[in-house]
This record gives structure tokens, C-alpha cells and sequence, in this order.
């Protein structure tokens, strides 16, 4: 559409011009550092990083009734680079050009409401935010769009060249990053560390794809995060995991799209999200906090961290109620379907500490922000159940609805309330734990049996006195041909249970 087809007052707001002050503040000493380099934590003290931007007043200027205009009506701009997480460019990354920002068609995924069995079993109304339907089909791509628009930012303005993208891995980042850098050749590439087969084949055949160098190393995520540490203080490599600070900016456009898919009505709403290497519930704390100073919302929705309990620090460490009391102490993990959660020392959990802390003094000293732990079969229960009702929920996604179960036992969330469950990335990324499920090929470790009521297969039908049937390269025909239709046709209406149509 048009820019002069818009309202009038509108119009000086809809193209974003770059604007503000964005500086890496340190969680630790405060200290603050330009963003023409690459920081991953601070030089001074080693602390991780967050964005700030130094002029945000500028934006708390603005109504918030006019904020939802442009945020509204950008949606029908077409210009590219607003048409993914920039739409929320002011919130994003309001210093970048738009021809420095890289679009490949992430962000403003589905959110799809769960049908009327789904809302009973559950005993809330609860709605699927669809993140695999991004284009390297996982939230990843959310970060990335981000952090290699600031990489393409420093290349324009001559900071850098001939970059390495470089990110440990349990596949989803693999795929997210090889793809985003190789829309940056020949300017960029990149590498990955994965676990050795601790990745779905169909995860490992994204970054391959993609051209990426690929590593294989003997342990978990946890030490494919230690070599990349190493690599990225003693090499000139750009470090792509959510260490990153502008990978973080990124992901918060999924808070924002939330706020704008439910009209900027946050009041009795659930955000569900699984934890991980715990950037994206930062990246959620932090864009709902934004929006929340800007009068963007009125509300901050109550938010739920979900882990398995084969890998469950940030869990553990609010188990203790005074927060004067708790430590944080790394876990060694145990295998889960959960892949990408299957993290025992998360880098984001200094941000988590800070941002949960200021969500509470926003929310009034109420308490908003919950932590539960789920068993590996309720994560793979509750998914089977939710892609049987019309999903295309992932492992993460299954375990999120299982949170969501555990935070209303728990009394975290009650039923009137309204949850909106994030589902990180496609189901087909781990298909293979559903044929496990389905042939009872679950290792012991796992923890996992299936329910016969959930398993489902294929069921070949070749009826033995069937004489002639069609191979690849050679059909049927004629006599041959009809009888083979009307036999397979009548076995599977047996099969079926099909009742013949009465004919007037």
C-alpha cells in the first residue's frame, strides 16, 4: 500500500528513520560501550550484555493510542525491511537503516487458538504461537534477522570484513545462522559446533545446506558453548548464540507481536515459553518491560519458564523463595526430546536474574514470572495430543503445554486466564522422536513409554490373494486394474468401517 493512501497524521510515523542511542550496558559493573564493535561481554568485567537504547524517552513521548496506529497500520506498508521484526523498529533496533536490515520472512507468526477437546483436556482457553513457521522453521530466525542486520550495519560503516559467523548448537541456531549468513556471502560465513548425535537429521541438514562448516564434537550443548566462548575471545569470529546481545533484540519482537495479536490487551494473559540457553525468556521480559514504560500496554502478562527435569537449573534456582539465599549451580544434563532446553549451564542467566527482579517492581511487587519443571512424558504426551487436535507443535511445544498443565496444579495460573504457548520450531524438525514413541524405541534414559491410545502407524494393505498389482514402471490395466481397485477399496472400507451408500 501506498504511503499517501494513509491518514495524514499517521504518515510521518509509518517509515521508520534511524534514530537513538544504542549502547551495550553490562549487567554487572553498568558500564557502557559502543555497538560499532562486537561485544559479547563486558571488556571490564567479563559480565553478559544488554542493548539500551539511551534515548527511549523519545519514544515514551509518543501516545500510546498512536503507537498502536503505527504498529497497526505499518502492517500494510510494502517496504521490505518492515515487513518482518522491524515493524517494531523503535523497539528493535532504531539505529539501523532500512537498507541494512535483512528480511528473509521471519516474524509475525500464527497464533492459533486450541479447539474445544484441547480447551477441556487443558482446562484453559490457550492459543499456539506457531514460531516453526519462520523460515529456517524455528524462533532462532528472530535473533538472527537481528544480529546480522547489526553484522551488514558494521560492514556498511567499514567496522568490519570478511566476517566468520560462528554458534555452538543443538540445531535450531545451526540452521538460523548458516541460512542468515549465507544471505551475506561473500561478505560473511560461517561455522557451527554441534554435539555429536545429539542433533535430528533434519536439523543437521540445514546448516549443511546452507553451506555452513559444520563440527562435530563429543559432549552436549554445554561444551559446544565453551569452544565457541574460547573461539570468539581469541579469534576474530562474530559469535551468533544468544551471548549475543542483538540476538536478544530480535527475539523480543515476539512479545511485541503477542501484545499486537491480542489488541494491546495484556490483562489476564499467560505467556508460556520454554527455557533453554534462557535467551528467549529474556528476550520476552525485556520487550514486554518496553512496552510496558512506553504505555504500550497497560499490563504485563504473567510469564511461565518451563523446563524438563532432566534439565532444570533456572528452575532450580528459584525454587529457594529468598532470593537473598539463591545460587545458581550448573546441572549436568540428562538426554530429552526437548533438544534445544537440554542445557544445564544457560549464558543468559544473569539476564534472567536482572529482568525477572525488574518485571516484578513493574508489576507492583507482584509476583508475575513462574518457573516449572516437566517430566520428558508429559513434553511428548502432551505434544502427540496437541498435534492430533489440529497443531504442528514441536518438542519444546510440548513442553510448554505441559507447563502450562504443571503452572495451573500449581496454582501459578488460574482457569479464566488466557495462555498463548510458544512452540518453537517445526514438528517435522523432530519427527524422529515420534517414530521412537510410536515403535517403543525410547533408550531407558529418556524416561519415556508410550500411550497406547497415542500411538499410530501405517498399516500396509496387500491382500494375499490379490494376483496381479502395480509395481514402479509397470501398472495394471483392464480386468487386472479393476480388480485391484475394488479389493484394496474393500479392504480398507473393512478397515474403516465404512457402511455402503444406499442408491435411489
Amino acid at each position: 500500500m501506498n504511503i499517501e493512501a494513509f491518514p495524514k497524521d499517521l504518515q510521518p510515523y509509518l517509515i521508520p528513520k534511524p534514530e537513538g542511542e544504542m549502547v551495550y550496558q553490562c549487567l554487572g559493573c553498568s558500564r557502557e560501550w559502543e555497538i560499532k564493535h562486537l561485544y559479547y561481554t563486558c571488556p571490564e568485567c567479563g559480565q553478559v550484555l544488554l542493548l539500551k537504547d539511551n534515548h527511549f524517552g523519545r519514544i515514551k513521548a509518543i501516545q500510546p493510542a498512536l503507537w498502536h496506529r503505527i504498529f497497526d497500520y505499518r502492517k500494510m506498508l510494502n517496504i521490505t525491511a518492515v515487513k518482518g521484526i522491524y515493524r517494531y523498529h523503535e523497539f528493535i533496533g532504531p539505529i539501523m537503516p532500512l537498507d541494512t536490515i535483512i528480511y528473509l520472512g521471519e516474524g509475525h507468526t500464527p497464533v492459533i487458538e486450541a479447539n474445544d477437546f484441547m480447551k477441556r483436556k487443558a482446562g484453559i482457553t490457550f492459543f499456539f504461537k506457531n514460531d516453526g513457521q519462520n523460515p529456517s522453521a524455528s524462533f532462532k530466525d528472530r535473533g538472527m534477522a537481528s544480529a546480522l542486520s547489526h553484522i551488514q550495519l558494521l560492514l556498511s560503516k567499514g567496522h568490519l570484513s570478511d566476517v566468520l559467523a560462528i554458534c555452538a548448537s543443538t540445531g535450531d541456531t545451526s540452521a538460523s545462522a548458516a541460512l542468515y549468513a549465507s544471505y551475506l556471502q561473500p561478505h560473511v560465513k560461517s561455522a557451527v559446533i554441534l554435539p555429536h548425535n545429539k542433533v535430528t537429521p533434519q536439523q543437521l541438514s540445514q546448516p549443511l545446506g546452507s553451506g555452513a562448516k559444520v563440527f562435530e564434537i563429543p559432549g552436549v550443548f554445554d561444551d559446544c558453548m565453551k569452544i565457541v566462548e574460547y573461539l570468539s575471545t581469541r579469534y576474530n569470529v562474530a559469535l551468533l548464540n544468544s551471548k549475543n546481545a542483538w540476538r536478544i533484540l530480535g527475539q523480543e519482537s515476539y512479545s511485541y507481536e503477542i501484545a499486537q495479536e491480542f489488541e494491546y490487551d495484556m490483562a489476564d494473559k499467560v505467556v508460556v515459553v520454554p527455557i533453554g540457553n534462557a535467551g528467549n525468556i529474556t528476550a520476552l521480559l525485556s520487550g514486554f518491560l518496553k512496552f510496558h514504560e512506553a504505555g504500550i500496554i497497560k499490563t504485563l502478562p504473567k510469564i511461565v519458564g518451563v523446563q524438563s527435569i532432566h534439565a532444570n537449573p533456572v528452575y532450580r534456582y528459584y525454587l529457594e523463595p529468598n532470593p537473598a539465599n539463591r545460587r545458581f549451580i550448573p546441572v549436568v544434563v540428562r538426554s530429552s526430546v526437548a533438544q534445544a532446553a537440554m542445557i544445564g549451564n544457560p549464558v543468559s542467566m544473569p539476564r534472567v536474574i536482572y529482568l525477572v527482579d525488574r518485571y516484578y517492581e513493574a508489576a507492583g511487587g507482584k509476583q508475575s514470572v513462574f518457573f516449572v519443571e516437566v517430566t520428558e512424558q508429559e513434553i511428548m504426551d502432551w505434544q502427540l495430543l496437541a498435534n492430533r487436535n489440529g497443531h504442528i507443535a514441536c518438542t519444546h511445544g510440548g513442553e510448554s503445554l505441559a507447563g502450562l498443565i504443571r503452572a495451573i496444579n500449581n496454582g501459578f495460573v488460574n482457569k479464566n486466564e488466557i495462555a498463548i504457548i510458544d512452540s518453537t520450531a517445526h514438528a517435522l524438525k523432530f519427527s524422529g522422536f515420534q517414530e521412537l514413541y510410536f515403535e517403543n524405541h525410547f533408550p531407558p534414559d529418556f524416561e519415556i513409554s508410550p500411550n497406547p491410545a497415542l500411538v499410530n502407524s501405517p498399516k500396509l494393505i496387500h491382500p494375499k490373494d490379490l494376483k496381479a498389482v502395480p509395481v514402479p514402471g509397470k501398472g495394471l490395466s483392464g480386468a487386472d486394474l479393476d480388480a485391484f481397485v475394488k479389493r484394496i477399496s474393500d479392504e480398507i472400507a473393512y478397515e474403516l468401517n465404512l457402511k455402503k451408500t444406499e442408491i435411489s
